[in-house]
Order: C-alpha cells, then structure tokens, then sequence
C-alpha cells in the first residue's frame, strides 16, 4: 500500500503540481486536496506548495490561512502529522502559528530568483532524515516576501531547541533573520522552508536534485511508523 502525501492547491497556487510530481519521483502516492475541501481524503502527510495564495492580500499566507482545508491541516499537525510549508506554504504555517516567526518583504525589496545554497541544520524532523547534519546542499528560491523574523527571545529558542532546520550559506538572499532559511515545529513533524525542494528533483530540470531527500524523509518516517 503506497503512501498518500496530500498536495493542497488553493486560489494562486503555483507549484502544487511541482509538488506532487516530486511525490512521486520519491515513491510515495500524491493526492489533491482543494482549499475547500473540509477533509485530508486519509493522507498520511501534507504539503502546502509555493505561489501566492489568494493573491497574498493583506499578508502572503494571512487569508489562506482561514481556508476550510487549514482546520483539518492544523488539527493533523498538532496530532503529529507530517505537514511541510514551501515558500507560501511556509508563510500559511506561520500565518497559522503552527511555525514560530514570520515571513515578510525581502529586505532590499526586490523579488529574488537563484539557485540558493544552503546548510541542513536539523536532520530530527520528520521531512529531514535523508540529510546529514551540516550537509551542504543548493535549491532554488523565488520570493518577495521571503524574510524570515522574529524578537530575539524567539530566535534564541528555536536556535536552542534545534528547530533552525536550513541556513543561508554563501549569501543571504532575502534579509532572513540569522540566515534562517527553514524552522520546524517543536515536536518536528511541521517544517517550513523558503527555498523550493520540488524544483531540486530531477537533474534535467533542476539545479540539483537535493529537494528529493524531503520527500524520501518523509516517506521513509512514514513508513517505519
């Protein structure tokens, strides 16, 4: 029996079927989820994709945070379902305070689009076990609104619980706070990255292939659950 990896697409969305494909280039089953839908259809674990969710009105994330999908997302995460936010899936997280801090304009204003290196910080969480600790890795980034934030009360907790997944190397390309390119949730099973593992599958197409080792992650956790 495959695994079911839920793939969300809401209003704006650009990259769910970017997602879904490097699902199944990992083996694992990808199933569509709508924002309106009121059940996860009996995934095992979800993704939020990339883009600008309601075309990022008020604030990238703040109204798809308020879609009828999210209640069922926010009440599997807490319950320790694997749930991984790219880009504007990551700001839905934070918008939805399952992730600390929060995702704002990138502090020289202008819309960044590189292949990003960076450093895997965390190998304990649910999406991240394929990875070795200080591995380097490159996946490309494509955001405006891609700095990462917090008070410092809050960065000094996430960095010493260990829940700073991914770090900036080799420049910071959006102003991120501490060179803060991914967090996870406490009890590692929700992760949020900036940068978009989906474009690092498949070396045709990809600057690297490092994005499938989070979706291997997650599907090997799942597994041996």
């Amino acid at each position: 029996m495959s695994t079911r990896i839920g793939v969300v697409t809401f209003p704006g969305s650009l990259d769910d079927r970017d997602a879904a494909r490097a699902v199944k280039l990992a083996g694992g089953e990808p199933v569509s989820l709508w924002h309106g839908d009121s059940g996860l259809k009996d995934v095992d674990a979800v993704v939020l994709p990339g883009g600008f969710s309601y075309g990022d009105y008020l604030r990238a994330g703040a109204i798809a945070r308020f879609a009828p999908i999210m209640e069922s997302i926010i009440a599997g995460a807490r319950a320790g379902m694997p749930v991984l936010g790219i880009c504007n899936g990551f700001q839905v997280l934070c918008e939805s305070h399952l992730l600390p801090g929060a995702l704002t304009r990138n502090a020289h204003l202008h819309f960044r689009n590189r292949a990003q290196s960076m450093i895997v910080e965390s190998t304990e969480t649910a999406w991240t076990s394929d990875f070795a600790a200080g591995q380097k890795i490159v996946i490309p980034i494509k955001n405006i609104d891609g700095r990462f934030v917090a008070d410092d009360r809050t960065l000094d907790d996430i960095e010493s619980h260990g829940q700073v997944v991914f770090r900036y190397t080799n420049g910071n390309p959006n102003g991120s706070m501490r060179d803060i390119a991914g967090v996870s949730n406490a009890a590692g099973n929700v992760v949020g990255m900036m940068p978009h593992p989906e474009h690092a599958v498949e070396e045709l197409t990809g600057a690297s292939v490092d994005g499938l080792g989070l979706f291997t992650s997650v599907l090997r956790k799942l597994v041996a659950a």
